[in-house]
This record gives C-alpha cells, sequence and structure tokens, in this order.
C-alpha cells in the first residue's frame, strides 16, 4: 500500500496491517497502536494517554490528520506531553464502542474522528470528535484543549482521575442496569408510529438531515405491512427506495450508494461507499421487488451486486470494506460532472440529453459542478427525440461511455481489508439475490466467499477472527461476526441447499453461545470471554448503522430452531429479547431488527421440506416460483438425493421419516405446529406461502 507524505521516519505503526493505521504510519506523531506497549510506557513516564479512533475512509479524520497530526507542533506537543494511541475503529469496535459510549455521554454526540484523553489505566476523563489545530468559529482547537488538560494533569490530577472513575463507572452500571419490560404487539405497533410520524412525504426517508439509509428500518416495515395489512407501510419503503435510487446518493454510472446524504433530497452524500450499506440497501430492495414486481427494484439489486462483484471483491472471492469520499484531496471529485464535461466525451446533441436527463447544468449542484441525479425528474419533461424504448439504450450506451472516462480519473481511496462481520452481510445478500433474481454468478459469488471466511478467517481452535489484510487473519471475532456470518449461512442454506451450509451456522451459534451469552441476565456480550477485558463488557441491541449483534443474534436462534427442532434456540432467543425487553419497549423504532425477531417470534411459523431424489444442482432452480413469495416467517429444508441426506438428518432428524411421492418432489408445508398434507403441486404450495 503506498503511503501518503513520507517526509518524517515511520513510527510504529508501519508494522500493522490496517490501512488506516498505515495512513497514519509517517506522521511525526509517536503513534502506537492498542496494546500493552502503549499503557506501560505511560505508566512509566506518568503521562495521559490520547487516543484517537477513526477509519480509513472517513472525511473528517482525514481533515484533521493533515491539520493537527501531520502538523510539527502538534505533533512535538503530544509526544512530550502525551502517549498518542491509534485505533481503527473497525479493527477494534470492541474498543471504539466503549470510548463512543463515553464520548456520547460526556458530549451529547459522537462520531469519528473520536478523541479521547484518559488515565493510564485506560480511564477517559476528556471526549470529542474533530477539532481544527487551533480555535476557531467557537470551536474548540486541538492545541487548545491539549495545553489546558496538561495544565490540569500537573496542577489538579485528582479531579481528572474522579472524573475517569466517574465515567467508568457509570459505563459498569449501564450494563448491569437495564430494565425489563413488556415486549408485545404494542412495541411492533409503536415502532410502526413512530416511523410514519418521522416519515418525509416528499422525499422519503426519516427524520432529518443528515439522512441515512437505515434498510433495517425498510425491511420491518415490509415485514409489517406483511402482518398487520397496513399498506402505509409499504408506501413509505418504496417511497424511500424510488427516492434513494433517483438522488445523488446513489453512484449512477458505477452504481451502490453512498453511506449518507447531506440534505433531505438525497442529492448530496457523504460520497464514501460501505459495504454494509450496499448489503443492506440490496436485501431491501430484493424484498420490495418479491412484494411489487417491480422491475426498478431488482435492477437497483442488480447493479449494486455489478458494483461489488466488480469493484469490491479481492482475488480470493471475499469482500473489501470501503471506498473514501476524497480524490486528490477533494470530497466527490470522482463522481461530479460539468456539462462541458459531458458534451466533450458524448458530443453535443447526445451530451445535451443526458445533461437534461440527470440535471447538468452550467451553475452545478455542488461546488459549482454537478452530482448526476433524477430528482423531481417529472418535473423535468422528457424531450429527446426518439421513443422511451430507444432512448432507454442510448442512455445505457451514454452512461457507459462515461463511465470509461470516469474510470480514468483518480479513484478514491479503497480499504480493502476484509471484515468477517461486513462479508457475512453481503454474502447474505448475495444469496437472496440468487434465490430472487435467479443468477447463478451471485450464489457462486457467496459461496466463494464464505468459504474464504470459513478457511483463512478461523484459528486453529476454529474460533471465528474479525479481519484479514494482506495475508494475516487477527483479532478475536465480535458478536456482529459470528451474527452475521450465522445470517449468512442461513442464508446460504435456504439458496444453495446444501446442509453443510446448516452445520457451519450450528457450530457458529453454539460457539457464539459458549463465548459470549451472559448466563445471569441474558443476551450477548460485545465481546467473548477469551479476549482482552476492557474497561466493561456492553451488550448492546440499539440498531444503527447495521443492525446489532444481538438483534440478528435473536432472529437467527429463532430460524435455526425451526429449521432444527431445537426448541433451546427459541428459549435462548426469547430470553434474549426479554434481557432487552425494556430497552426495545420504550423507544421500539431504535430496534427495528429487534422488531423483525419479534414479529418471525409472533407469527405463525412456516417450514417447508423439500424432498426430492435428485442432485441439488439440478433441482434449485425447479424451486424458483416459490422464491419469488416474500415470505420471510418461512424457512426451507431441502431432503435430497445422494451422501448429504444423512449430513441434514444429523441435525434435523424429524426429516428422516418424509419421503418423495411417486418419484415426484413432494413439500411438506408446516404451520403454527400443524402439518399439512404432502403435495408434489408447486402452485398450491406457492399460494400457501403467499398468507
Amino acid at each position: 500500500m503506498a503511503v501518503i507524505g513520507t517526509d518524517h521516519k515511520p513510527n510504529r505503526l508501519q508494522n500493522e496491517k490496517s490501512p488506516y493505521l498505515l495512513q497514519h504510519a509517517y506522521n511525526p506523531v509517536d503513534w502506537y497502536p492498542w496494546g500493552e506497549e502503549a499503557f506501560q510506557k505511560a505508566r512509566q513516564e506518568d503521562k495521559p494517554v490520547f487516543l484517537s479512533l477513526g477509519y480509513s475512509t472517513c472525511h473528517w479524520c482525514h481533515v484533521m490528520e493533515r491539520e493537527s497530526f501531520e502538523d510539527t507542533e502538534v505533533a512535538n506537543y503530544l509526544n512530550e506531553h502525551f502517549i498518542s494511541v491509534k485505533v481503527d475503529r473497525e479493527e477494534r469496535p470492541d474498543v471504539d464502542h466503549i470510548y463512543m459510549t463515553v464520548c456520547q455521554a460526556i458530549t451529547g454526540h459522537g462520531g469519528w474522528p473520536l478523541t479521547i484523553i484518559m488515565t493510564p489505566d485506560k480511564r477517559p476523563f476528556f471526549a470529542g470528535t474533530y477539532f481544527p489545530k487551533r480555535s476557531r468559529r467557537g470551536m474548540p482547537g486541538l492545541l487548545d484543549v491539549l495545553e489546558a488538560l496538561v495544565e490540569k494533569w500537573k496542577e489538579d490530577r485528582g479531579q481528572l482521575v474522579e472524573a475517569g472513575n466517574r465515567v467508568t463507572n457509570m459505563l459498569q452500571e449501564e450494563v448491569q442496569n437495564r430494565k425489563i419490560g413488556t415486549l408485545d404487539e404494542e412495541a411492533l405497533v409503536n415502532g410502526y408510529e413512530y416511523l410514519s410520524k418521522n416519515f418525509d412525504d416528499r422525499y422519503g426517508g426519516f427524520g432529518h438531515v443528515p439522512k441515512f439509509p437505515t434498510p433495517h428500518n425498510l425491511t420491518f416495515l415490509m415485514r409489517y405491512w406483511k402482518y398487520a395489512k397496513e399498506d402505509e407501510a409499504l408506501a413509505m419503503v418504496e417511497k424511500t427506495l424510488s427516492s434513494m435510487r433517483a438522488g445523488g446518493i446513489y453512484d449512477h454510472l458505477g452504481y451502490g450508494f453512498s453511506r449518507y446524504s447531506t440534505d433531505e433530497k438525497w442529492l448530496v452524500p457523504h460520497f464514501e461507499k460501505m459495504l454494509y450499506d450496499n448489503a443492506l440497501l440490496a436485501l431491501a430492495y430484493l424484498e420490495a421487488y418479491q412484494i411489487t414486481e417491480r422491475d426498478e427494484y431488482a435492477e437497483t439489486a442488480r447493479e449494486i451486486f455489478s458494483y461489488i462483484l466488480r469493484d469490491m471483491t479481492s482475488r480470493e472471492g471475499a469482500f473489501y470494506s470501503a471506498e473514501d469520499a476524497d480524490s486528490e484531496g477533494e470530497e466527490g471529485r470522482f463522481y461530479v460532472w460539468t456539462p462541458q464535461e459531458i458534451t466533450q466525451v458524448l458530443g453535443e446533441q447526445q451530451g445535451n440529453l443526458l445533461c437534461q436527463w440527470y440535471d447538468v447544468t452550467d451553475k452545478g449542484n455542488f461546488e459549482g459542478k454537478n452530482i448526476l441525479h433524477r430528482i423531481d425528474a417529472e418535473q423535468r419533461p422528457y424531450t429527446a427525440p426518439m421513443e422511451p424504448d430507444t432512448w432507454e439504450r442510448v442512455l445505457s450506451d451514454l452512461q457507459q461511455q462515461l463511465f470509461v472516462v470516469r474510470e480514468k480519473r483518480v479513484h478514491p481511496y479503497k480499504d480493502d481489508k476484509i471484515l468477517t462481520s461486513w462479508n457475512g452481510l453481503m454474502i447474505a445478500a448475495l444469496a437472496t439475490g440468487y434465490r430472487v433474481l435467479h443468477d447463478l454468478s451471485y450464489l457462486e459469488a457467496a459461496v466463494k466467499a464464505a468459504d474464504f471466511i470459513w478457511m483463512r478467517l478461523r484459528n486453529k481452535s476454529g474460533r471465528l477472527l474479525a479481519r484479514y489484510r494482506d495475508g494475516e487473519a487477527a483479532y478475536l471475532g465480535y458478536i456482529d461476526d459470528y451474527a452475521f456470518m450465522i445470517w449468512a449461512l442461513i442464508e446460504l442454506y435456504q439458496a444453495d441447499t446444501s446442509p453443510r451450509w446448516l452445520q457451519q451456522a450450528l457450530e457458529l451459534q453454539e460457539q457464539q453461545n459458549r463465548l459470549f451469552w451472559d448466563s445471569e441476565e441474558g443476551g450477548y456480550f460485545f465481546y467473548g470471554s477469551d479476549a482482552e477485558e476492557l474497561l466493561t463488557r456492553p451488550k448492546e441491541i440499539y440498531d444503527g448503522a447495521t443492525p446489532s449483534g444481538n438483534s440478528v443474534s435473536a432472529l437467527n436462534l429463532l430460524r435455526l430452531a425451526r429449521l432444527t427442532g431445537r426448541e433451546d434456540f427459541t428459549d435462548q432467543a426469547e430470553k434474549l429479547l426479554q434481557a432487552f425487553s425494556g430497552n426495545i419497549s420504550a423507544m421500539p423504532a431504535g430496534y427495528t431488527f429487534a422488531l423483525m425477531a419479534l414479529l418471525f417470534a409472533r407469527q405463525p411459523g412456516k417450514e417447508v421440506v423439500v424432498v426430492a431424489e435428485r442432485p441439488r444442482e439440478h433441482f434449485r432452480h425447479e424451486l424458483e416460483p416459490l422464491y419469488r413469495v416474500f415470505t420471510p416467517e418461512t424457512v426451507f429444508l431441502y431432503r435430497l438425493a445422494g451422501k448429504e441426506y444423512e449430513e441434514l438428518a444429523s441435525v434435523a432428524p424429524f426429516v428422516r421419516e418424509m419421503t418423495a411421492s411417486g418419484g415426484e418432489p413432494t413439500f411438506y408445508v408446516c404451520e403454527n405446529f400443524a402439518c399439512q398434507p404432502p403435495t408434489t403441486d408447486m402452485a398450491k404450495v406457492r399460494e400457501l406461502l403467499q398468507y
């Protein structure tokens, strides 16, 4: 990896694998990676610890690096008075989670870069996010903050230590003091009503700017639509999906979504692209297509997958983490256009047509240039001198020409580390993509990535690891790694029909239960019992940019219970949801993936056992009519010919008594603990699944 700014000698970060840490390897700041060496040094020299957390594609992390960490004056001050520690939040989400909670408690907000100052025993007494070098426009400067804290450290250290003790005690009490509430239909209704009240009727999405996609809000609403027969729930989903697709948050040339929009229209994004957003959004568009059969949704999912498989996939088949917002030091520069740039590529006539289509003007919509978009397109009359079908073909060709030219620009930086958790989300999305869109390349990509994780991101004892880069797998996996990979393996089993995926899911679930489960209070801790002990051992169910590991685990346990007959998994899921019931019932809209698990538990569950005396590779395509149905409350089991039958029977023994009728594929459909007579009529099965 190329490292920018090598005027200084390398610091201790030069031997790290994290792209984010390597970006700081030639700072004049004497950075340490997180580890005992740094804290021992702080104790020996009696200095506070300056902790900085961020990630490689974070725009304001880059700004703070340029302004402060590459600045000799700042570096000299830090080196003299502090021990400085750099952490990649994507490699160490356990560290990030704890100190982000601190920042939110102290300041009322959070974000990255995250700046923490603490005692040598890791007790924080100051927190913030981005700081300029010196104070300006009411914003405190980093040097001003550091100077004040150094004076306090010398003159009145006891007050800082006491502050650190109070914060640490608060963290520990928060984990222990969870309120128990009632989880019933009222929580589902309240979650829906809150989203409805905060819905933007004009542009879709929820709340105020900045607007985040938050796909699990949409997938919850689609399930609520089916459960409660509430048409408005589906209308909110459709408005949001269509508006995001039309907006500048979507890359109309290269595909894929940016992380969030800085305005209500979805026009001006924060241009970084994250693997997790695109995985979760692909799932939302796929489910909307199942419900509505609108081609726009299927095409959006296909384009997301095109972007991921083209730009975000390693040679080994696993998926990279993110692409930066910046290129050549400017946010969004890679993505924006002037009318002159477009007509130079496409010619005057066709260039003007494309400018009209994507609202490209001399004035521009982003710092004098243009983000391509189709917002309020119905208010810009179509005037292309050709039929719509012809225009679609021409438009596709024009877009491809622009894409080829754009590819020659300096690309945003790509974070090429492989995270187990985010790979799990994309594997789940691709497996679902195969079921819904019937494109075998999606299943092949999902299988290849899952095999990579299984072979390269487990240690010798089979323990899941969190990060792979440059030949090295490291960091004991966190709750999200387990939860998201188990989800991926369940989806792979549903798509591929091979029982090995179900066996792997069960192996990881047993491991997760052993390492993460809170046997006293219920729920899963964020990091395992075999991992580094931090200030506290948090448990989280809030569904933020990604669903929480606990929310996903609740649904995993319920699905595995129905697939295998393991009622102990059902009991565990109920204990998990009960452990967080006070949080969920107090603010259900903050826990929409947990509400999906609650819905799954409350609905009459459907299990479909498919029995067919034929190889699975020849049978998968015959199941396509069933996969077009939106039936999230259903699980499929496949008893097919060959040695895999015994593998399935070992984890789901009840399939042993099920046989194919007259040699024809036979379906055993069970609902709410009652089974229908076996049938060979797939149309009848499809009808049962629709209700």
